[in-house]
């Protein structure tokens, strides 16, 4: 257990500083950091991870009600797996997964009554409108609970070759912003994909770490 705490407590520390720090500092669209192709670039992102949107406002609440019921399911996840003595990096790579769940759910959550602006839903023209200078952190709130948006900000600027075919030449090989919890999530992920067989074994696998232990 001491594994999944402290990856989470960690992830979820650096994920919520940062994205604090980025809310109150810096109005949307602002470069707060530079060096080479990495960027610090404010963004408000009412959707999923790097960016993607999941329709309107009841997009916005079907996708926070399933970031919580996931959440719950990978909890109950890392207590079996500590139960079972799984390997440590796939507890590790599991519990990047929950803090990045976690973390962008916070936003979710409590940004919209914790600051006084924030990117809000406008169903006069149907979509996501945003605001002028930099947010407070007063708890006057400009939204309900589970209606503030996920802080994107990490960005890395750089273009594929321009002779490059099916007309990628030019363009940016990874537009999205985004931030430390969808790190987390994607290199958890990943993690597994590549190590699996050491997690889990030759073969098929043996996936009995993830059933709760029979007392």
């Amino acid at each position: 257990m001491r594994t999944a705490l402290i990856t989470i407590i960690v992830t979820l520390v650096l994920d919520q500083w940062l994205k604090l720090w980025v809310k109150a500092n810096a109005a949307i669209g602002d470069v707060i950091f530079e060096a080479g192709i990495l960027k610090f670039q404010f963004i408000e992102n009412p959707g999923m991870a790097f960016g993607w949107e999941l329709g309107g406002l009841w997009g916005k609440l079907l996708l926070s009600s399933f970031r919580i019921i996931a959440i719950i399911a990978i909890a109950f996840v890392i207590r079996n797996l500590v139960e079972n003595k799984a390997h440590k990096g796939l507890v590790f790579s599991v519990a990047l997964v929950f803090a990045g769940a976690v973390g962008n759910l916070l936003d979710s959550a409590f940004y919209g009554l914790m600051f006084d602006q924030g990117t809000t839903w406008n169903p006069e023209i149907n979509k996501w409108v945003g605001y002028a200078g930099e947010a407070q952190m007063n708890f006057e709130g400009y939204a309900g609970m589970l209606q503030g948006c996920v802080v994107d900000m990490i960005y890395f600027e750089f273009y594929w070759p321009d002779w490059m075919p099916f007309g990628l030449g030019g363009s940016e090989v990874f537009p999205p912003i985004f931030n430390v919890a969808d790190v987390a999530v994607s290199t958890g992920v990943i993690t597994m994909l590549v190590f699996n067989k050491r997690f889990f074994g030759e073969g098929k696998g043996d996936f009995s770490v993830f059933k709760r232990k029979k007392s």
